[in-house]
């Protein structure tokens, strides 16, 4: 027999999986608070910026910082 009749090739998608999350009424897609990303307009906005801003700085510049010595320390007891 030729090849061809035992090999079927084709696109095969499958669908979007409905999530129910038992609510019992329509919801939109987006279910957060209407003004979410208003950050011109939420309370005490310098200091929760300044703190949002530090604390990813913080996290970008130490975990890098604590993987290269976690990584020398255990190649060197090795």
């Amino acid at each position: 027999m030729p090849k061809s009749e035992f090999v079927k090739r084709g696109i095969h998608s499958t669908s979007v999986k409905k999530m129910g999350g038992g609510h019992g009424h329509d919801e939109p897609a987006y279910i957060h608070a209407k003004h979410m990303y208003n950050l011109d307009q939420i309370k005490n906005q310098k200091l929760k910026m300044s703190l949002f801003v530090f604390t990813a700085f913080s996290i970008g510049v130490f975990v890098p910082i604590y993987a290269v010595v976690f990584q020398q320390k255990k190649a060197s007891s090795a």
